[in-house]
């Protein structure tokens, strides 16, 4: 369904609400210091969250595990416009929503984003909606939706996400009645006695080989009682930090002063980034984004937030902030690999890189053009009856419109093509096989494959 011509003549209406953006800078090279621990996390820390990352120990029901989203076979990412989370089967594409009182109970609302260089010293904002960053007001440093309760200890913003997922009956911890830790989510029992974090690091204490990992990872652990699962999310953000990084594109190369390291198409489409696209007033510094929240009329799918229409739209950065001015602002995703992380989109609306660049060329008409099939989405009819609604509905959809902060860009289709080809340019040459990040086996002798 098309915004109708009524909805059109709105957004004419609405266009000086629309804002063209300046040039940006192109940005100095990336180095070491652009990285917690200067990229070299202590080796016995990172060993210790490969196995964490990757093992479903960390789950209530021990069914999936962060790879499980985040996978070395799919770029980090899992491939689905939205994330098929507990209880589902199978990895990437393949994924399915699981059978029986097993199944998944909903879509993860939002993208699995892709772990990239998110262990550098500027992403201070984390998730989609930042709602985990680095706040030093806060007593463990972080605002994050657990308030005071978050434990103090955590190493960086990376770390303090990394406490999350698993708290999220969706994702990671199941419903409740499943299991214990998906009791203590559902009531809200983080940090305290019998919590969700107390319970985790209760499970990783009861295994031998974690604790002789956590022994030699850590100086402040001399038995498993010392084990908490703070420890756990800085060994994780620690493997993420060194198993994710990617810095060394065709265009980190020409940075570096190798000015024959991306071609001429390439070195117009910078130009054209930095310049007359105004790609780089937002996609800007060093890891090409600004770490700030901008409404696009990224189209909605999927179950959303409880926002909206039937609680399916998703409102973004105002449920962090409670300003209606922040509706539909998302997080500017950093753009190393972006031809690698597909579907695009906080959630996933888009599956083609040249699909999504163009909604940004001219967003409200792309979300007027919008082709549901482009979503990747495991079918099942309760899921596939509400994955569309809020996009079908007049309402909704221009609202949506209305927030837009961007205008139209015209470009030919030589400047496109140019700018595509820096896209390209910005893929790590080691990125599109990271096999070697992979554990051949897991300490709690859970399978590694669903």
């Amino acid at each position: 369904m098309h915004i109708s011509t009524t909805l059109t003549t709105l957004l004419i209406l609405g266009a000086m609400a629309t804002t063209t953006f300046a040039a940006g800078p192109i940005p100095g090279a990336v180095t070491d210091a652009d990285f917690y621990d200067d990229g070299a996390p202590a080796a016995a820390k990172v060993e210790l969250g490969k196995f964490l990352y990757w093992d479903k120990i960390l789950s209530g029901n021990q069914n999936i595990a962060c790879a499980s989203c985040h996978h070395s076979l799919t770029d980090t990412g899992d491939g689905l416009s939205l994330p098929v989370g507990e209880g589902g089967r199978g990895l990437g594409v393949a994924r399915d929503t699981g059978s029986g009182a097993d199944a998944v109970h909903e879509r993860v609302p939002r993208n699995a984003p892709p772990v990239w260089n998110l262990g550098a010293t500027s992403m201070t904002f984390m998730f989609h909606d930042g709602r985990v960053s680095a706040d030093p007001t806060q007593p463990s440093g972080f605002a994050s939706p657990a308030g005071p309760d978050l434990p103090a200890g955590l190493d960086n913003p990376l770390a303090a996400q990394a406490m999350f997922p698993v708290t999220s009956a969706t994702e990671m911890a199941g419903q409740a009645g499943e299991n214990s830790i998906a009791d203590a989510a559902s009531v809200g029992n983080l940090a305290g006695p019998g919590g969700v974090w107390e319970q985790l690091a209760d499970r990783l204490q009861g295994v031998p080989e974690y604790v002789d990992l956590f022994i030699a990872a850590y100086d402040d652990i001399a038995g498993a009682g010392d084990i908490t699962y703070v420890h756990a999310a800085n060994a994780i953000a620690a493997y993420e930090t060194v198993a994710f990084r990617a810095d060394d594109s065709p265009f980190d190369r020409y940075l570096r002063g190798d000015k024959r390291a991306i071609s001429p198409a390439a070195k117009r489409g910078m130009r054209l980034f930095y310049g007359q696209a105004g790609c780089g007033s937002c996609h800007s510094g060093k890891f090409q984004t600004d770490m700030d929240f901008h409404a696009i009329a990224m189209p909605q799918i999927g179950n959303g937030k409880g926002d909206g229409l039937n609680g399916h739209d998703d409102f973004g950065r105002e449920r962090v902030t409670g300003d209606a001015a922040d509706r539909y602002r998302f997080r500017t995703p950093p753009l190393r690999n972006v031809a690698l992380t597909g579907p695009w989109g906080h959630d996933g609306a888009y599956d083609s890189l040249e699909a999504v660049v163009r909604h940004h060329l001219d967003a409200t008409a792309s979300l007027d053009a919008y082709d549901t099939t482009q979503a990747v989405l495991p079918s099942r009819p309760d899921l596939d009856a509400i994955d569309f609604e809020v996009h079908d509905d007049f309402t909704s959809r221009a609202d949506l419109a209305a927030a837009s902060e961007i205008a139209p860009v015209q470009l030919n289709d030589k400047k496109f093509n140019d700018l595509m080809a820096f896209l390209h340019a910005l893929t790590d040459v080691n990125s599109p096989d990271i096999r070697h990040t992979t554990p051949r086996y897991l300490p709690s002798g859970l399978p590694l494959a669903d």
